[in-house]
């Protein structure tokens, strides 16, 4: 059924060009590489990002991960980066999706346990986020995140995202379904970074 309305986002907008290296501060957010593997593998095992993402990998699992994103980027189905300084792995952030339609996506984001609490993933979200509504141009993106997780709850607040509410048993985790904040930022909101 044909739409409308023109898309959003235009169709070839994000495979049009290369995948953009991003920087603030001491961070650059840049493409995976397949030596980032063993740093994604590592994340997993980590019992913090296990709980949040529910998720496991080994080093082949790991590797293919880190390989699709290239392809997610051409297919325009999403984009990830290695939240990085000096070269260290430290995170992860990606667009999931992309809807052209509606010029919408979602973020997930993950920080290694020896670069948390010192604002990395917000200064991520931040940075993407600019980058996602300022050259990409999407309308909205959205955050979610378990009620039960108040430090992403305080990443996604302090990178500008209002939290729109919650969606109820919304995620299956190891310890069951969990309500899940429901966070979003419009083009418009671009400026409300604290």
């Amino acid at each position: 059924m044909p739409r409308l309305t023109a898309p959003a986002l235009t169709p070839g907008t994000v495979s049009g060009s290369a995948q953009p290296v991003l920087h603030a501060e001491s961070l650059s957010l840049r493409p995976w590489r397949a030596q980032d593997a063993d740093a994604v593998q590592a994340a997993y095992a980590d019992p913090g990002i296990r709980r949040w993402h529910a998720r496991s990998m080994d080093a082949d699992e790991a590797a293919a991960w880190v390989a699709s994103w290239s392809a997610r980027w051409e297919d325009e189905t999403g984009a990830g980066w290695a939240i990085t300084t000096a070269d260290e792995v430290l995170g992860q952030i990606s667009l999931r999706s992309f809807d052209h339609g509606d010029g919408r996506s979602d973020i997930s984001y993950w920080v290694l346990p020896a670069a948390r609490g010192r604002g990395v993933a917000t200064t991520a979200l931040a940075t993407l986020s600019t980058w996602a509504f300022g050259t990409l141009g999407l309308h909205r993106i959205e955050v979610d995140h378990s009620v039960d997780n108040p430090a992403s709850c305080l990443v996604a607040t302090r990178a500008g995202f209002r939290l729109e509410g919650t969606k109820r048993g919304d995620a299956l985790h190891a310890d069951g379904w969990h309500d899940m904040h429901l966070h979003a930022r419009l083009a418009d909101d671009a400026g409300d970074v604290s």
